[in-house]
């Protein structure tokens, strides 16, 4: 099926609406998952991967338009096909320059809604909707393929899973309760598991960081971790 496979996330606080187009969707062969407020979106973009949003521009606590300029300054790729029920040439203006990819008004008739997400859909090249990047350094989520400065890291499972994590979080602070969580699945702290943390950690800044004049792994200490850029001294 054309669609199969292609994760949509929703983003939208009006709940009839929000469950018409995921029904509405989800018949069309699409995954679908619904967030009613930017805060949900951008907690969902953190743990999962989606091939496009659709966003509406109103949204309790953040807007559209802030959601989206916060996930194309981290350098976050994803399609965005924007929702508003405000016909304005400045609304429209705003969000793409913001970053969004598209923008249809409501009322709209679905079948335009299908064709503006097999047109986007189309447009991303394939490449860049499943790699995370920062500076020099590029995931392949597909091929699982790492590489530095166009120089191929191996590394293991887990390592990989852990840099993917550090990425979506790029120049945020991650804790040990984070990562015990959200990549070891670790409900409970009754079984610490910061001394295996604290290993992987350090053979993964090993395999990213040797050789290069930029670390971009740094320990916070008694707080956890961060992806960002920190020159080392000479």
């Amino acid at each position: 099926m054309e669609n199969e496979q292609k994760h949509l996330l929703i983003v939208e606080d009006e709940t009839k609406l929000a469950k018409a187009l995921a029904e509405g969707l989800g018949a069309e062969g699409y995954w679908v998952t619904t967030a009613v407020s930017g805060e949900e979106a951008l907690f969902l973009l953190s743990r999962d991967i989606f091939n496009l949003m659709i966003l509406d521009v109103m949204l309790p606590g953040r807007s559209g338009i802030e959601i989206t300029k916060l996930l194309r300054d981290k350098n976050d790729k994803i399609p965005v096909l924007m929702l508003t029920a405000r016909d304005s040439i400045d609304d429209r203006v705003i969000g793409l320059d913001t970053g969004a990819d598209d923008y249809l008004t409501k009322p709209f008739a679905f079948a335009e809604l299908l064709a503006r997400i097999r047109v986007l859909l189309k447009r991303v090249n394939t490449e860049s909707g499943v790699k995370l990047t920062f500076t020099d350094l590029e995931m392949d989520l597909i091929t699982r393929e790492v590489r530095r400065s166009d120089k191929k890291i191996d590394l293991t499972l887990r390592e990989f899973e852990v840099l993917e994590y550090l990425l979506r979080h790029r120049n945020e602070v991650v804790s040990r309760e984070m990562l015990a969580r959200d990549v070891w699945k670790e409900t409970s702290r009754f079984s610490p598991i910061d001394n295996v943390i604290d290993v992987h950690m350090a053979r993964l800044r090993k395999k990213i960081d040797q050789n290069s004049s930029i670390q971009l792994i740094t320990t916070i200490r008694g707080v956890g971790f961060s992806l960002k850029e920190n020159m080392i001294k000479p």
